[in-house]
């Protein structure tokens, strides 16, 4: 197993599953942002080692597509509060010609953040053809979703088990390398 830390992202895009599914006021700005921090030392690991960061997400319960309220460029703010000096790019859809251009072309140091995984049925069915997809973003898969759970105390074992045989079963490979993080984030490299 490869130590994070030591790891360097240079070069590489890295497809990051992130939870932000976070409060939001009637102003759509965020109340809460835990699970934003949560995600940070990851992020800024990449992207100080001069990779670049496409991140997806899922927010509330939308329940045909796309709403508005439910739409993750609300976050961009507090995210941005975060990240002083970096580009954080949008793409109003996670799989569309114009999410995969933008994230084709990011620079070392930019990240880009893909609206609600959840505006596709496809996302909570765990659709293996939605996640191929989605897997076409980037270079390197990290999903940082269970730290955040499990500091909240909602993560049993099991759900860390699922999550990387999600992982395993998106890159179609029975038995992938995997980063480690003194915080247990799990990384995935695709096969080259």
């Amino acid at each position: 197993m490869i130590n994070f830390s030591q790891h360097n992202f240079s070069g590489t895009r890295v497809v990051m599953r992130v939870d932000f599914n976070v409060p939001l006021n009637d102003q759509y700005e965020v109340t809460d942002d835990t699970r934003i921090e949560g995600a940070l030392t990851t992020i800024k690991k990449i992207l100080n080692d001069g990779g670049s960061v496409v991140l997806m997400s899922h927010l509330g319960r939308p329940k045909s597509g796309p709403e508005d309220k439910f739409s993750l460029r609300h976050i961009i703010p507090c995210l941005q509060s975060y990240l002083l000096g970096t580009t954080i790019k949008f793409a109003d859809d996670c799989i569309s010609d114009d999410a995969f251009a933008k994230s084709a072309s990011l620079q070392p140091g930019e990240v880009l953040l893909l609206d609600n995984l959840r505006f596709y049925k496809e996302e909570e069915a765990g659709d293996l053809a939605f996640a191929e997809k989605l897997s076409k973003h980037g270079d390197i898969y990290i999903s940082t979703m269970h730290l955040v759970q499990r500091t909240a105390n909602m993560l049993p074992q099991r759900r860390l088990l699922d999550i990387l045989t999600q992982i395993t079963k998106v890159l179609d490979c029975s038995c992938l390398p995997k980063l480690k993080m003194p915080q247990e984030c799990f990384t995935v490299p695709k096969n080259l």
